[in-house]
């Protein structure tokens, strides 16, 4: 019998995004809704607000971080660079300020139903992301803007996190 046919190699599967491995779109769509309804009730933090409705500021969140997490890019798409710190220079982020958002964001993350690890994840960059935000005085001096911070061991450019090449 001549050598016997072999099946060719099957490639290795791509690894997911970060963002499809939580769940996609519903769980940011989750996260961001959770977060917004803490935003809303908390009076100090609401006031920096200017919408009446938060809805706009729940579709900017969102599509920033599905885009951060590897998911679609339509909020570089609508809205171009993040320019994080720049975006949020008109309004006073003082570290009470970015306590009360860590406060309204921790209950967002730890409402989704995710693995430690992804929770933990997630969470490293948020609560780093919220420290780098604070740009007025309060009872602890904010970060000087040319530190340069990385943010969650990423950069802030904000281009779309890829798969890790195994």
């Amino acid at each position: 019998m001549m050598g016997a046919m072999t099946e060719p190699a099957a490639s290795p599967a791509p690894v997911a995004s970060f963002y499809e491995a939580v769940g996609g779109h519903p769980t940011f769509v989750a996260l961001v809704r959770r977060f917004y309804e803490g935003v809303a009730g908390d009076q100090p933090l609401r006031d920096l607000y200017p919408e009446e409705d938060l809805a706009a500021a729940e579709d900017r969140l969102r599509g920033f971080l599905e885009q951060y997490w590897g998911g679609p890019t339509t909020y570089s798409e609508q809205r171009g660079h993040p320019r994080l710190r720049m975006r949020h220079a008109p309004f006073a982020v003082t570290p009470d300020m970015r306590d009360r958002w860590i406060t309204h964001m921790r209950d967002a993350v730890d409402s989704l139903d995710l693995p430690q690890a992804q929770r933990d994840e997630m969470w490293t960059y948020l609560e780093r992301a919220a420290h780098f935000m604070v740009n007025a005085p309060g009872d602890e001096p904010a970060p000087a803007a040319s530190m340069g911070l990385p943010v969650g061991g990423r950069s802030v450019s904000l281009q779309p996190r890829r798969p890790a090449e195994g």
